[in-house]
């Protein structure tokens, strides 16, 4: 940045002194507090839950089962939880889509829950997929808002591509991760960053959690504020973020990547979603 050209124009040397302060501190600010994501405006997709009762089955589809037994073999993260679509696990109330989380013996599982998916029903590429959402709590809980390639069955995971728009350790609840999965970049190899909420914590109030996704680009935002930029340059493998995916929300509980609930994580506990919004350009 060039400046000398300031003492020229501005012949009242305390003003030039001062504008130099100003243009110092605006490029000093950490873009992840300032910038406002908003590429993609055209609403293609809302659903703010608004209908009591049951969640509307011709936009969301019940995953039910153990989480290894709906991945499938070779993608199992030693989870606990059974995923049901009973009222006591998934329910439509007050405006809001709730994710229930029991400790009980259920199917052989200690643990019931819930988790949908868009798959068959709402799939796009590219654009801006947001929730606004209120997370649980407690050490072992594994909230998540994400997505598939919809070509999963025809070339596995990871080869079909996952972003996580938002995933969660109960135990450490100002914090989130936002991330990428690939050929190449998976599991415990995935390409991603943290985010954390200063003063606060996601299982007080509601937060809003998003990516804009385009061609060679995945912006990671926490409440508009964009915090990560994904890009091919960034991942050690094949981009696959180019065909279009579904939705998916989910509690689950224990695994690799949160460790067992352990005697102080209370139950049951409830992932509110007030609404899911998709757009496009």
């Amino acid at each position: 940045m060039q400046v000398p050209f300031l003492f020229g124009k501005y012949r009242n040397l305390q003003f030039a002194f001062l504008y130099i302060a100003l243009v110092l501190l605006v490029v000093g600010c950490d873009r992840n507090e300032t910038q406002t994501v908003t590429t993609f405006t055209s609403l293609t997709f809302e659903d703010d839950f608004n209908s009591e009762g049951e969640i509307d089955e011709s936009v969301w589809n019940f995953d039910l089962g153990t989480g290894d037994e709906i991945s499938g073999a070779g993608w199992g993260n030693n989870e606990q939880q059974y995923y049901t679509n009973r009222p006591e696990n998934i329910t439509v109330e007050g405006g809001m889509l709730k994710l229930t989380v029991l400790q009980e013996s259920f199917m052989g599982s200690g643990y019931t829950s819930a988790r949908i998916n868009t798959k068959g029903k709402l799939e796009q590429e590219y654009g801006r997929i947001e929730a606004r959402i209120q997370l649980p709590w407690g050490k072992g809980l594994w909230p998540a808002f994400w997505m598939l390639g919809n070509n999963i069955d025809e070339v596995s995971w990871p080869q079909c591509g996952e972003i996580d728009i938002m995933e969660y350790r109960g135990q450490n609840p100002s914090t989130l991760i936002g991330s990428v999965h690939g050929p190449g970049y998976s599991g415990g190899e995935s390409e991603g960053k943290e985010y954390v909420l200063a003063n606060d914590r996601f299982d007080t109030g509601f937060h809003v959690f998003g990516v804009e996704w385009g061609p060679e680009y995945i912006n990671y935002y926490v409440d508009d504020a964009l915090y990560n930029q994904i890009t091919p340059e960034d991942v050690d493998g094949e981009w696959v973020f180019d065909h279009p995916f579904c939705i998916i929300l989910n509690v689950a509980v224990g695994g690799n990547f949160v460790g067992p609930p352990n005697v102080n994580t209370v139950f049951p506990q409830t992932m509110l979603v007030d609404w899911v919004r998709v757009y496009e350009e």
